[in-house]
Formats: structure tokens, sequence, C-alpha cells
């Protein structure tokens, strides 16, 4: 089978502005639907049924033309890459940090003599009209005195991100034979996409069934938006924490309740533990929250620190997945021995093993070293100390390598992870005193991509060559497709939010809340306050070990007790507010999958598959194609998620 082909290829770089245009458009200027804020990003979905549609016809007229399977999920993964660094978690939140501090700079705050010299003049727009003029709007990008503003910062970010997605796609290609071939991870978020260029779910009524039961909720709600005497079909989440008044239970707070279709079909892909797990631990939050109100612990800011115990988990997850990686460093051992001429019989066997990779082992850790010494060296120019970097690169990767396992082995529907990244970490545990104010500055600008993980490119990576693997068309060839996505998505992801706020203007004529109004003053508010009180001490970190060390717990205790129900990942991501607004579609999916599989069993779970992927496609569909009506026409969207 083919797979990464120089038509496929052209034809996502073809369809990568379009994409991108339409992303900034809902996400940022009408701030609707939000499809990079979850596992699955709906635009993709719609893209492929799209392809899908177009190839069954070409195929019956001019069969040459047609694209093969391994094509079409090619156009797939990179569809994905690309959305996902020009969204909600990379550059739409990065942008406007390259700005913020320059516009709003002014006598009162001081910025421009506090905080602006700290960062060199190549990290971020320094001309003030070109900064006042993407707020203002109303302008254009294309005017030869903002594109020399943006010339610097586009390049020196573009190569970085660049890199650092590299750097992910090398790291993956460690592992991926660890976990598709040794473990033989389930991957079920594969399911969706491999399924859909197959051409036996399309004869499946219970799949048509599916798609008509969810798209035509998303129709009639749709419909709604022009005819509001039409009832409405309940599906979004609505927040019931007003049911609690009295204390200790209004420590609930925010009680979103939602059925969204295509949550449940995703759920019923995932393992049964996993989607107890999710809801389980919600209330389990939920129930720290009253007892701590109850106890008046509450009374210390932010306790019990959900945030820091989440990033305990995820720290965990990862410790757990080196730990239990043997098989990589004995491939590591036995590549060096091999470079140095000695072998014993298992190291023999093991670099024979890898002999079938698409790149050679030594190459591989080759530039995997020369990556990291790249951003190291990036990292060193913003004038960050050799221990900060370590620090940062290590926690980064570390977390990146969780999100990517979580997906990998269970696929949860969303991993946000707020406001915990490294650059938030370092300062609060170690104080900004001990840090320099570069790299106070440094940290501020990395905001752009650790804000929040949910968009995060490696496990779609990782998804991309688990396709490819099982396809067979796992190459060279495809990895160079993967990494020309990130660099192409990267690009185009500046042009688009650029194009768009230039015109629209990022704090005038877009949407409320005003996103890059937000996410640019978190950041440099951050800072601000960095400066002004550089001895702030954080005491999160009991809370940090306490996670780690209940989601190492429940790690071992799985490993130990077949058929313990309660899985590390459930805990670590269902404190945040994507899986707030997801927890009910999970409880749902779990009581349907678990009758299924009691009363039926496997082969039942089965016939059941083509259904829920039904329901995931119908809604995307659907909700897309109200997004691009509403956009075409400058009416109302529907969103159908998250509310």
């Amino acid at each position: 089978m083919r797979g990464a082909t120089g038509r496929a290829i052209m034809l996502a770089l073809c369809l990568m502005p379009l994409n991108a245009l339409w992303l900034v458009s809902l996400e940022v200027v009408r701030y609707s639907g939000q499809p990079t804020t979850i596992s699955i990003f709906y635009n993709v979905i719609f893209w492929l049924v799209a392809l899908v549609l177009l190839n069954r016809g070409l195929a019956r007229v001019r069969p040459s033309w047609a694209l093969e399977r391994g094509e079409l999920l090619t156009l797939y993964t990179m569809l994905c890459l690309a959305s996902a660094l020009v969204g909600h978690d990379w550059l739409e939140v990065l942008i406007p940090i390259l700005t913020h501090g320059t516009h709003f700079a002014d006598e009162a705050n001081r910025w421009s003599t506090r905080l602006l010299p700290h960062f060199p003049d190549w990290l971020i727009v320094r001309d003030r009209e070109a900064a006042h003029a993407f707020y203002a709007g109303s302008s254009s990008l294309y005017e030869p005195r903002f594109l020399r503003a943006w010339a610097m910062p586009v390049l020196v970010w573009s190569v970085f991100l660049s890199l650092l997605t590299g750097v992910m796609l090398l790291i993956n290609m460690l592992f991926r034979y660890q976990w598709t071939q040794v473990e033989r991870l389930s991957f079920p978020l594969v399911q969706i996409p491999l399924e859909m260029v197959s051409g036996t779910l399309y004869r499946e009524r219970l799949f048509w069934a599916g798609c008509l039961l969810a798209g035509g909720i998303d129709f009639w709600n749709g419909l709604r938006m022009f005819l509001p005497s039409l009832p409405t079909v309940p599906v979004k989440a609505v927040d019931y924490g007003y049911l609690f008044q009295n204390p200790p239970w209004n420590a609930i707070g925010w009680l979103p309740v939602g059925f969204f279709p295509f949550a449940i079909g995703i759920g019923y892909l995932l393992p049964v533990d996993l989607l107890f797990s999710c809801w389980f631990f919600f209330w389990y939050w939920k129930l720290m929250l009253v007892v701590s109100s109850y106890m008046g612990w509450s009374a210390t800011p932010r306790f019990p620190y959900t945030t820091e115990q989440a990033f305990g988990g995820y720290m965990a997850i990862a410790a757990l997945v080196l730990l239990h990686s043997g098989s990589v460093w004995r491939r590591v051992r036995a590549s060096r021995a091999s470079a140095r001429g000695v072998l014993r019989p298992v190291g023999a066997d093991l670099v024979s093993a890898h002999k079938g990779e698409p790149v050679p082992y030594q190459a591989l850790l080759g530039l995997l070293a020369l990556g990291i010494g790249l951003l190291w060296l990036f990292c060193l120019l913003i004038g960050m100390r050799a221990w900060v970097i370590a620090l940062f690169l290590l926690i980064y990767f570390a977390l990146s390598l969780a999100i990517t396992r979580m997906r990998a082995e269970l696929g949860p529907p969303a991993h946000d992870l707020h406001f915990s990244g490294p650059d938030h970490l370092l300062p609060a545990l170690l104080t900004p005193q001990q840090m320099n104010k570069s790299e106070l500055a440094a940290f501020t600008t990395f905001y752009g991509f650790n804000r929040a993980y949910r968009a995060h490119p490696m496990p779609f990576q990782m998804e991309g060559l688990k396709m490819a693997e099982r396809g067979g068309f796992l190459s060279a060839r495809y990895l160079l497709a993967l990494w020309l996505a990130c660099v192409a998505g990267i690009l185009i992801g500046f042009w688009a939010n650029l194009h768009l706020l230039y015109h629209y203007g990022a704090g005038a004529r877009v949407e409320p809340p005003f996103v890059p109004l937000i996410f640019g003053g978190e950041a440099w508010n951050r800072l601000d306050s960095w400066m002004s009180n550089p001895t702030q001490v954080s005491t999160s970190l009991p809370a940090m070990g306490v996670g780690f060390g209940t989601a190492l717990a429940l790690g071992l205790l799985r490993q130990r007790w077949t058929g313990f129900p309660l899985h590390p990942v459930g805990y670590a991501v269902s404190s945040s507010w994507s899986m707030a607004v997801l927890w009910a579609p999970m409880l749902i999916a779990w009581v349907i999958k678990g009758a299924i599989l009691r009363l039926g069993g496997l082969s039942a779970y089965r016939r059941g598959l083509p259904f829920f992927i039904g329901l995931i496609v119908g809604e995307c569909v659907v909700g897309s194609l109200w997004s691009l009506i509403g956009l075409a026409f400058g009416l109302p969207i529907y969103p159908f998620y998250p509310y």
C-alpha cells in the first residue's frame, strides 16, 4: 500500500491554508466550536469524509486518479498535525504573546523599561505600529512595515517549533517498536480513520443509523438558530452547579452535564476501566473540594491543588513508561555496541530486529542528539542557563511522552493540564528570584506552547506511525512527510492568524471573550508578577508529590491486581476543564459498553462499533457544515461542542 506519495503530500499542503483559515475563524474570530480542544479534530474528520466521497467518485470515472487508503491516511495525519499547530494551544496562544507587551506597555505599568529590555529584539514584535494594528484591525498584514516587523519573529519561532516537533517525531520513533510490537498497545482513536477509509464501513446499516441520529440532532439544533420556536434537543453541556447552594456542597462549583453523541461514540472505543476512572475521578475531585470546604482547608488559596496533583499524575505516567521500556534501552545499548563492533548474541538480535525500521538506529540517535542540541542552543541564545534548560526540556518532553502514551494505550478524549508546564512550574518551585530575568522572559514566550496540552502534536505523530505500520507504508519518506506537515503547518498557521487578525483586530472585531487578549495577558501579567514579587514561594510541591505517588500506586496496583478498575490516566486527566465537560458522556459510554460486553461479549462489541463510529462521523460532518455555512454567509454558528 502506498502512503506518502507526491500527490498525497501536495494535496495536504494545498488543503492546509483553507484548514488554517477555518480553524482561526472558528476558534479566534468567532470563538465557536473549538475543534482543536479534543483528541479527535472534527474539522479533519470532515476533510477525510469529503476526500473519501471524492475518491469514490474518481474511482468510477478515472480509477488511476483515485487515492489509495494509505494516501488518505497520510492526508489525515498531515492535516491533524497542521491543525494542532495552528490551534488553540499553540500558535493561537503564541502569536498574541509576541505583540502583547509592545502594545500594552505604558507609563503606568512601565513595561517598556521593566519587562521589554529582557527580550531579544528578534524574539518578539518591537514595532509599536505593527503591534497596535494587530489589535485594532481594519488593516492588512501585507503592508511592508508590518511584514518587516514580523519577518524575524516568524522565522525564529518557525525554526524553533520545527526543531521541537522534529525531536518529538524522533522520540516517537524511539518508542514506536516497543509500543506497537512489544506491548501491542491498542491505539483506540486510530480505529476511526482506519474504518473510515475502509470500504466495508459504508455498507453497514448501523453506521448510517449512527450518522443519522447524531447528524440529525445537530441539523435540528442548528436549524433552531434561525427558527427559535423549534424545541431544542438537549445534548450540550449545561451547568447544574446552581443546585448546590449551601456549604459545604456549594464548593462543587461548576458542574456541566452534557450528552454529546460524538463523545459517547469516542467513549465506546475506549477501555472500560478508563471510562470508569474518568467519571469516578471527576467526582473524586469534586468530593475533595467539598471535604476541603467542610474542614476549613479551602481558606488556603487553590487548595487542594488539583492542577498540581494532576501534573504529578502525568509525571508518574512518564516514569512508568520509562521503567517499563526495557527493550528500548537494550536496543540503545546494542546499537552502541554494534557501532563499536562488539555484539553479544542478544544484542545482535536486537539490532537485527531494528533493521526493518525506516531510519537506522544509529542515525536516529544522532539526529535526536542534534535536535536537542539545537534546542539547547536556542535557549542559550535567549539567555537561559544550562541547568534551567536541562530542567525545562526534561519536564517538557516527559509531559509530551506521558500524553502520547495515554493516547496510544487508552485514547482519552481530552488531556488539558492547564497552567502546569515547565514554564510555570520552575519559577513556582524555585521562586522567580532564582531565575534570571532573561529566563523569566523566555518562559513568557514558552507559555505559547505550554498553556495547555489539548492539541499536542506528538500523539498525532505516534498515531500516524501506527497507521503507517498497519498499512505497510512506514518509510523514511513517510517520516519526512510528517515533519513537513509540522513545518508547513507552523508557517501556514502564522500566516492564517496574522492575515485574519490584522483584518478583524485581536481586540476589536473578534467575538468575546477576545481570546488573543486573554492569552497574551496571561503570559505578560504573570511576568509582571514575577518581576514585582521575585521572592514569591509556591506551596504546591507536596501536592505534586501526592499526585505522583497516587498515580504511581495506581499503576503498580494494576500490574499486581488483574482487573483493578482505577487507572492512573483517569486520575491525571479527570480534573481538567475538558473532562468536566465530557464526564457524563464517559459515564454513558461506560454503561453501554459494559452492558454490551457482559451480555454479548467481544463479538457484540464489534457488531456495535459501526453505530458509534457513525455517531462520531455524523456529528463531526453536520457540525462542520453548520460552521462553514455560518462563516461563508456571516450567520450565527451552531457549535455542537462544548456549549
